[in-house]
């Protein structure tokens, strides 16, 4: 698929019921929840040229932009955070195979403080929704491998929600768990991981305070 659609429209009303219409029968990306997101426009003479991005997610281990632009969700919802010396400030987003955003989550969301994003998020999406089979989820930091406060990590949630794909913009430093590999966790149970470091800096940014530019994987 294309990072980016361009159309140009120079309004000419045809009156005729059976002039062409812009687009024939096909099979098309997306659907009537999963609509394009404007990115600019632009006059050439009497024409309109409008520039739209996708944001139906990508299916393999390279990052696109509709990817991209999930990600940046989840590294803003970082922001929302509780602000915490023990834990990091991490966001999350679940979205369905046609671009349908199913659900967001950040850590410690709704006073608990150990929840962490992937679980908050997953845990507003039901169980049985087939469209987590072919979902990806979004999350500003690599999903953890092991946990105290829970009896299980955020890898294994994501394993058996059914969802085929994460995009993550940081791997998890050593702060608080030493070699931590949620990716690796994640890979030999079928899911493709895919890694967007140059967000990594903006999934940090709520992290500043625990750890150095330098410490991150």
């Amino acid at each position: 698929l294309a990072d980016e659609l361009r159309l140009a429209v120079a309004p000419l009303v045809v009156g005729e019921p059976d002039a062409p219409r812009l687009f024939g029968p096909g099979g098309y990306p997306g659907g009537p929840r999963s609509r394009m997101r404007v990115l600019g426009t632009e006059l050439l003479g009497d024409v309109v040229v409008t520039r739209y991005a996708p944001t139906v997610p990508g299916t393999g281990a390279r990052a696109t932009a509709a990817d991209r632009h999930w990600l940046r969700i989840a590294c803003e919802l970082a922001g929302a955070c509780p602000p915490s010396r023990t834990a990091f400030s991490v966001g999350a987003v679940v979205v369905a195979a046609d671009g349908t955003e199913l659900a967001r989550g950040y850590s410690r969301e709704g006073g608990d403080p150990v929840v962490h994003a992937e679980e908050a998020a997953l845990a507003k999406v039901a169980p049985d929704d087939t469209r987590l089979a072919g979902a990806t989820v979004y999350s500003s930091l690599e999903p953890c491998a092991r946990r105290a406060s829970r009896p299980k990590p955020c890898a294994r949630l994501i394993v058996e929600s059914g969802a085929g794909r994460v995009v993550t913009a940081w791997r998890e430093p050593d702060t608080f768990v030493a070699g931590a590999d949620g990716a690796g966790v994640l890979a030999a149970a079928g899911v493709v991981v895919a890694e967007v470091p140059e967000l990594a800096q903006a999934a940090m940014a709520p992290n500043h305070h625990l750890v150095s530019t330098g410490t991150h994987k």
